[in-house]
């Protein structure tokens, strides 16, 4: 079982994650894209490493914007290490920058 990271720790992790924040027990991030295929291609690079990770956000996407949702089931669904880990995935990936 995966052990909820501590505020002090979830802050720390912020500090490296431009326009990510905290919101019900999640980092949350929302990307704007110039059209929906932009967009849905981020989907798909961030779809291809969830899996390389096991570990699966919630997603939303309307037309150009897509929101990401990452905490952790295996531990009642608060903040780990591997969300944070999965934020910094995607901004490595990310070409829309903060």
């Amino acid at each position: 079982m995966s052990q909820p990271l501590s505020p002090h720790q979830i802050e720390e992790a912020l500090a490296g994650l431009p326009g990510w924040k905290v919101e019900a027990d999640a980092l949350v991030k929302s990307f704007k894209f110039n059209h929906f295929a932009e967009a849905l291609s981020f989907i798909v690079r961030l779809g291809i490493e969830c899996e390389r990770h096991d570990h699966h956000p919630h997603l939303t996407n309307v037309w150009n914007k897509v929101e990401l949702r990452f905490n952790t089931h295996d531990a009642g669904g608060k903040i780990t290490a591997k969300d944070v880990k999965m934020a910094e995935a995607v901004e490595h990936f990310n070409w829309l920058k903060s």
